[in-house]
């Protein structure tokens, strides 16, 4: 008897190893995969301009990182007693507004840097729900608390999304045809529109993301999606917002996407990675006994070992 409606997912034609720098962008599921990523000591670079969910906001970081420009005065602006950029997440806010220009052009420096040796770009869709500033015409990424009078809100269609996407692409491709590009619809439900307009909303991120696989043969789609809503399909796999995946979930689309893009090389590095991470956990109730010492001079030595037969990693203590 089976209980659940699990379904297999192909192994990719290109894996993602310690030699594929990747770069991550999207909604806040594509930070969970990347803080994993990161962990793995995989070269990865997660949303330098904070979290994004619309196809829109998502595609101007792309052309940020393709362009030379870099973000003047004319694109923050003040709410409260904060500057922000209507392009960056909260965390980039500032009083300062000298400072908040400072710091978001700083990390496009450095996105930039990392972008050019990037292999695989991940992008992970979270709403095809734009808000547009109704002043500027501004496609933005987040409303940073501003009255919802000064914005107007549209649904994407599948066309829109596509059409966005498709010229953005290409130049990448045209750079680098080598290029690889992971799309992934993100499994947090945006209960505030509604379950209907949540699951319309979705469904055109899907389909998007099908046609643009289908149209470049270097875009891939990986499930993430399907594995919570279809495979898991159980409430117990929600954080009690019933938005959110449990972390649980989120270990069970790694499991995934592990056996989806990682060769068995990788997978064995990783491994060994994550073991030498549980034991960095530790935390003795008696840090000064011989026996921690102990076990401290034998991570030390696993770390040392770890390091020398594989020196692209630098594990720390």
């Amino acid at each position: 008897m089976h209980f659940k409606t699990s379904f297999n997912i192909p192994h990719s034609d290109f894996d993602i190893s310690y030699n594929t720098p990747v770069m991550m962008l999207g909604s806040c599921f594509a930070e969970h995969i990347g803080t994993r990523l990161q962990a793995a000591q995989l070269p990865v670079l997660t949303n330098p301009f904070g979290i994004n969910y619309n196809p829109i906001s998502i595609g101007d970081c792309i052309n940020y990182l393709m362009n030379n420009d870099f973000f003047e005065e004319k694109h923050v602006f003040k709410n409260g007693d904060l500057w922000h950029s209507w392009l960056h997440h909260g965390r980039f806010s500032h009083p300062n507004k000298a400072e908040i220009l400072r710091g978001i052009n700083t990390e496009l420096s450095a996105a930039r840097a990392h972008f050019i040796k990037t292999k695989c770009l991940i992008l992970t869709l979270g709403t095809a729900n734009i808000f547009i500033e109704k002043e500027s015409q501004t496609v933005v990424a987040n409303c940073h608390k501003v009255p919802p009078q000064y914005f107007e809100k549209k649904r994407l269609t599948v066309a829109e999304v596509i059409d966005y996407f498709k010229p953005i692409f290409k130049k990448i491709f045209s750079q680098n045809i080598d290029f690889q590009i992971v799309m992934t619809v993100s499994p947090i439900r945006h209960l505030r529109d509604g379950l209907v307009e949540n699951n319309r909303s979705k469904a055109v991120l899907l389909l998007a993301c099908d046609e643009l696989s289908r149209f470049f043969p270097n875009v891939h789609y990986f499930p993430a999606y399907e594995l919570v809503i279809d495979d898991l399909r159980d409430y117990r796999f929600y954080a009690p917002d019933m938005m959110h995946p449990t972390e649980q979930a989120i270990a069970y689309i790694w499991e995934h996407f592990t056996a989806t893009f990682f060769s068995e090389n990788t997978n064995q590095i990783v491994e060994e990675v994550q073991k030498i991470n549980l034991m960095k956990q530790h935390r003795p109730l008696h840090p000064n006994t011989e026996g921690y010492q102990q076990f401290v001079k034998v991570l030390q030595q696993k770390i040392d070992l770890l390091n020398h037969n594989y020196p692209f990693l630098s594990v720390k203590i």
